[in-house]
C-alpha cells in the first residue's frame, strides 16, 4: 500500500508539473506581442495610460507625463500606432490656466464613439479632490487635437477607464469622487444621449465600500457591470439592467486586489477579461512574494503597496473568474499599474499599463488562446 501511495505522489506532481507548463505554454501562445510605446521621453515619470482604436482601425494611446504625479509641469502625451511602430509622443493637452496658475493634469481616458471624432478626456486641478473634467476631440484619428471644452459642472468625465456605447447611442461611462471634506470615495455613472454633448449623472449606492474608477461590462442579456477600485482592497461589484439609469448598491465581487486602478473589456464572444494587481485576500502580500529573495534587492514594496503582479483573469458570467495570464511579476519599485485594456476588430486584446511610473508598456494577446 505504502509504494502504491508513493506512486500516487509521483504521479500526482508529474500532473501537476506538466499542468504548469501546459498553463505556462498556453500563456506564451497567447503573447502576440509586447514593447513598450517610446524608450525615451521628455519627462521623467508617466503614469495612467489610455488606448483606442479608431475609426480608421488605427490604435492610438495616450498617457501623463511629466516631474512627477501632481505637478504642475504633468501633460497629457499622445502617441499613434503607425507602419509598425509608435510614433514619438506628443503633447496635447496641459493646465495652464493663466500667465501665472498652471495645474497638472491627470487620467487621460480615449474613447471612438460610432459616430463622431475620437474623444480624449482628461482632469485638470490641483488634486483628485479638487479636479474637473475637460474634453478634446480629434477628426483624423490623432494627429490633430480641437481646443480644450471643460465639462459642465458635477460632470467630471470618465474617470479611468473607457466608457461604453450602448445600441441605441447612449455612451456610459464611469466616474467617481474623492471628497474634499472626508476620506471618502464614492462611484457614479455618467450618461450622454447626445455623443457627449449634455451628461446626466447616476448616483451608486456606496454599500459600504470606499470605491473610485468603475470599469463596465455588458452582458449579453443586456445588464452592464461595474467592478471598481476600493480602500477596502477588494473589488467591488455593481449591476444595472435598465441601460446604466439605475444601478444595485455596490457589493464584494469575490476578488481582491491591491488599491489601485485596473480595466476590464467584454470580449466579442462574450467572455469578459479584467486586467488587475491580483492578491489572494485584502493586503495580502504578492504571489510570488519570497522575503529571503526580494527584500533589500530592488526597493520593492511589499503586501498592499506593492502594485504587482499585474494579471489579467477571465469570467463567463462577470461573477466566477480564472487567472488566465499574468503579465508581469517581477518585483520593482512603483510596479505595473494603471492598465487599460481593448479588444481591437482582428479580434486581438491591447493592453497598456505603467511600468514603474517610467515607460508605458503595451501587450498584444490573441484572446482564442486564453
Amino acid at each position: 500500500m505504502r509504494v502504491a501511495l508513493v506512486g500516487v505522489g509521483v504521479a500526482l506532481v508529474a500532473w501537476l508539473a506538466s499542468s504548469a507548463l501546459v498553463s505556462t505554454q498556453a500563456a506564451h501562445r497567447a503573447l502576440v506581442r509586447t514593447e513598450f510605446i517610446y524608450d525615451h521621453g521628455p519627462y521623467p515619470s508617466v503614469h495612467a495610460s489610455t488606448i483606442e482604436e479608431t475609426t480608421s482601425g488605427q490604435l492610438v494611446a495616450a498617457w501623463f507625463g511629466g516631474t512627477e504625479e501632481g505637478h504642475p509641469d504633468v501633460s497629457i502625451w499622445v502617441s499613434r500606432y503607425v507602419d509598425g511602430a509608435w510614433s514619438s509622443g506628443v503633447k496635447v493637452a496641459d493646465g495652464v490656466q493663466d500667465a501665472t496658475t498652471r495645474h497638472p493634469t491627470w487620467n487621460p481616458v480615449l474613447f471612438q464613439p460610432r459616430q463622431g471624432p475620437l474623444m480624449l478626456f482628461y482632469k485638470v486641478g490641483p488634486s483628485p479632490r479638487e479636479w474637473w473634467g475637460m474634453v478634446i476631440t480629434s477628426t483624423d484619428g490623432g494627429r490633430t487635437w480641437s481646443a480644450p471644452r471643460r465639462l459642465p459642472d458635477g460632470i467630471l468625465g470618465p474617470i479611468k477607464n473607457k466608457p461604453v456605447q450602448l445600441a441605441d447611442g447612449t455612451i456610459v461611462a464611469g466616474s467617481s469622487t474623492e471628497a474634499v471634506s472626508s476620506d471618502a470615495w464614492r462611484v457614479h455613472v455618467e450618461l450622454s444621449r447626445d455623443g457627449g454633448r449634455t451628461w446626466e449623472r447616476v448616483a451608486v449606492a456606496d454599500g459600504g465600500f470606499n470605491a473610485i474608477q468603475p470599469t463596465i461590462l455588458r452582458h449579453a442579456d443586456g445588464r452592464l457591470q461595474l467592478l471598481c477600485r476600493s480602500k477596502e482592497m477588494q473589488v467591488p461589484t455593481s449591476w444595472s439592467s435598465d441601460g446604466g439609469r439605475s444601478w444595485s448598491p455596490l457589493t464584494t465581487s469575490g476578488l481582491f486586489a491591491v488599491n489601485s486602478g485596473s480595466d476590464a473589456v467584454t470580449l466579442k464572444d462574450g467572455r469578459h477579461l479584467l486586467v488587475y494587481n491580483y492578491r489572494d485576500r485584502p493586503g495580502g502580500a504578492p504571489a510570488n512574494y519570497r522575503p529571503e529573495t526580494h527584500v533589500g534587492i530592488t526597493g520593492a514594496p511589499t503586501g498592499e503597496r506593492a502594485r504587482w503582479p499585474l494579471v489579467v483573469s477571465s469570467s463567463r458570467d462577470g461573477v466566477t473568474w480564472t487567472q488566465a495570464i499574468t503579465l508581469d511579476d517581477a518585483p520593482i519599485r512603483h510596479g505595473y499599474a494603471y492598465p487599460a485594456i481593448i479588444q481591437t476588430r482582428d479580434g486581438k486584446v491591447h493592453v497598456t499599463y505603467t511600468f514603474n511610473r517610467e515607460k508605458i508598456k503595451h501587450v498584444v494577446l490573441d484572446p482564442a488562446t486564453l
